[in-house]
């Protein structure tokens, strides 16, 4: 039942996020808004599991882990182009502090391989790290 809840989960998560970059017309824009979409998706992965809305399942979060490391490192790279939409929630202070924003950025990326997979324990500890990173940057260079 928990493995269909969270299939169920992901795929209701990808239905709604085709349908937010919809209608987005810069390509650039559109890989960025995919990437962040991919970490949203296995952040909720790990979240799910560490507040006990999903059973925790080492190789899940070790599944989800990948994808935050494989993701987040792309980021500097995703924004390194100040490209925009007018669906875009990217906001054009990154660009214009671009020092801080890439420390924030290399801040998730440390937040997501520090996160132990094989105990409930450090999934929860590691969603703390990475909820902070994620939200230190999402407060400054994000729209609400």
């Amino acid at each position: 039942m928990k493995r269909a809840t969270l299939s169920l989960t992901i795929t209701l998560a990808l239905a709604g996020a085709a349908l937010a970059h919809g209608g987005v017309s810069d390509p650039v824009v559109k890989a960025r808004m995919a990437l962040m979409t991919e970490i949203k998706d296995a952040t909720a992965v790990i979240g799910g599991m560490a507040k006990g809305k999903l059973e925790f399942n080492p190789d899940q979060a070790a599944a989800a882990k990948a994808v935050l490391n494989k993701s987040a490192v792309q980021i500097t790279d995703a924004f390194e182009t100040p490209a925009t939409d007018p669906k875009s929630e990217a906001l054009p202070v990154i660009w214009e502090n671009w020092d801080d924003f890439s420390t924030k950025a290399n801040a998730l990326a440390q937040a997501a391989s520090g996160i132990d997979t094989g105990t409930l324990e450090g999934v929860q500890a590691g969603l703390q790290a990475l909820g902070a990173s994620c939200g230190g940057c999402h407060k400054l260079y994000r729209m609400d």
